[in-house]
């Protein structure tokens, strides 16, 4: 498996985020957990929320004392409510909220074989979620005129047929929200935007990939993914994802809000999924 790009830490001249307080959902594995060291590196102290207890806990502890670890069901208001809470309690803030956590549900479905459940688990996690982390960050960030607010989308909800169809319709659905709260929370100074990579070879891609395609190897999903880019031979991983959440949280985006930053090598504006 592709492993992550190291991050010397930078000067303390050059951090980015020196002193800010940020919540990163699903913040354990995989993307979280690439932007929770880099937003480390950078100078924040990071709340990593999970349900993956054991793996956020080791994180936290590696990182700390830069770092916490907060159980929490994005699905549950009360979860995500007490996550804002505790920043607040902590550290006396919250500037940055990064909706990051996400599922990807089933592969390979027909619109003629949508299971209406599926769906419903599926928004619970990546609409609705993003919704609640937006809702209660925006409870203790307008009062204060600051703050900014990141979720996680995808090009499956740029471009139809990069993804599985229940999936790119959530991140469509994500994107929204991001997009509708801008003009809103605009008025009282917080920045919203959403990040949509393409593949991105974290652990729970490659299970999906292994489950659809028994045998397949973790450098053949790699292989795969390279492929859904423009830039020849180059792999997109999670720590790239990161490195845009640092852009768009950090004072170098300070008039960027609303915006859908598409990380995809140039997929989606210059070629097809591979076949």
């Amino acid at each position: 498996m592709a492993t992550l790009r190291t991050n010397p830490e930078p000067p303390m001249s050059t951090k980015r985020l020196e002193g800010k307080v940020a919540i990163i959902t699903g913040g354990a594995s995989g993307i979280g957990e690439a932007t929770a060291r880099l937003f480390v590196a950078h100078g924040a102290l990071v709340l990593i929320a999970d349900i993956q207890d054991k793996l956020g806990a080791e994180l936290a502890q590696e990182l700390a004392p830069n770092a916490s670890f907060h159980h929490c069901d994005i699905t549950q208001e009360q979860d995500v409510e007490a996550l804002v809470d505790a920043a607040v309690r902590q550290h006396g803030r919250l500037d940055i909220m990064y909706n990051n956590a996400g599922v990807v549900g089933s592969i390979n479905t027909s619109i003629l074989d949508v299971n209406i459940e599926e769906m419903d688990k599926l928004y619970a996690v990546n609409v609705r979620g993003t919704l609640l982390g937006t809702k209660h960050a925006a409870r203790v960030m307008i009062p204060v005129r600051n703050g900014v607010i990141l979720a996680t989308a995808s090009i499956a909800g740029v471009m139809g047929g990069t993804g599985p169809l229940l999936y790119s319709i959530s991140k469509c659905a994500t994107a929204g929200i991001i997009k509708s709260v801008s003009a809103e929370l605009g008025q009282h100074g917080i920045r919203v935007n959403c990040i949509s990579p393409s593949g991105v070879p974290t652990p729970l891609a490659v299970s999906l990939f292994q489950e659809q395609f028994p045998g397949i190897t973790i450098p053949q999903v790699e292989d795969y993914m390279r492929n859904m880019s423009a830039l020849k031979g180059v792999l997109l991983v999670a720590e790239d994802v990161a490195r845009a959440a640092l852009f768009l949280a950090s004072d170098d985006a300070s008039f960027i809000s609303g915006h859908n930053l598409i990380v995809d090598g140039g997929f989606t504006a210059s070629k097809a999924i591979p076949s």
